[in-house]
């Protein structure tokens, strides 16, 4: 399985950005998905996830903000990110778990994209 990550970029505080991770090499349908961040001298954090069903969760800093979404038949899953802040400041990654268990934890995802830049100036 591969992940692909894309959408990243620079924009103004209170701009919008969506990005996407397209998935590879088997269906994704089935798991669960996530984005998560990673700011320069900090530990990669969760941002949002959803369930193979649709339910989403996510972190508080982002709630009201953010909309993670996933389009099982293109194998992608989707952050829409709204009112963005110097804070959202990050490399954001996508990732994938098996299983119906979502977890807020890093190191039980099975797969990851590269990651990509969002930079937000103020």
């Amino acid at each position: 399985v591969q992940l692909q990550a894309s959408g990243g970029g620079l924009v103004q505080a209170g701009g919008s950005l969506r990005l996407s991770c397209a998935a590879s090499g088997r269906s994704l349908s089935s798991y669960g998905m996530g984005w998560f961040r990673q700011a320069p001298g900090k530990e990669r954090e969760y941002v949002a996830l959803i369930n193979w069903s649709g339910v989403t969760y996510y972190a508080d800093s982002v709630k009201g903000r953010f909309t993670v979404s996933r389009d099982s038949a293109k194998n992608t899953l989707y952050l829409q990110m709204n009112s963005l802040k110097p804070e959202d400041t990050a490399v954001y990654y996508c990732a994938a778990i098996k299983g119906v268990a979502l977890t807020t934890r890093v190191n039980e995802y099975d797969y990851w994209g590269q990651g990509t830049q969002v930079t937000v100036s103020s």
